[in-house]
């Protein structure tokens, strides 16, 4: 029973912010709607994919070092929350933070969560 409870802890993350990182890149496709040329059209997507390249950087790293998951995800959480609380009004920026913001904490919890339970075995 442990031996699943510490795979599943093992795979959680991983596969959380494998998933997270897709629903991020799905925003970036908005840049095929508008009448840009296919220069700015790739341009656009690459700039909208910036944060989806870091992630997936620090998502590759992790997957033997929890502890940079934990970190990096928790902080570009709170980066988020900040970003928001300064350019949108408050409920708008409540509800686009529990969206974005609060699947990055989910997964650096659960990072540093394994990588507590890694570090105590």
């Amino acid at each position: 029973m442990k031996k699943n409870i510490n795979k599943v802890l093992y795979w959680t993350p991983r596969i959380v912010a494998i998933i997270f990182i897709i629903f991020l890149a799905m925003f970036s496709l908005d840049v095929f709607e508008g009448s840009n040329g296919f220069w700015q059209a790739i341009l656009g997507l690459f700039m909208h994919n910036i944060p989806v390249f870091i992630l997936l950087a620090v998502v590759i790293i992790s997957w033997k070092r929890e502890i940079v998951g934990g970190i990096a995800f928790v902080l570009a959480g709170i980066a988020y929350i900040i970003f928001t609380a300064i350019r949108f009004p408050f409920p708008q920026n409540l509800i686009s933070s529990l969206i974005i913001g609060g699947p990055a904490f989910l997964v650096g919890i659960l990072f540093l969560v394994g990588w507590f339970k890694k570090k105590n075995n």
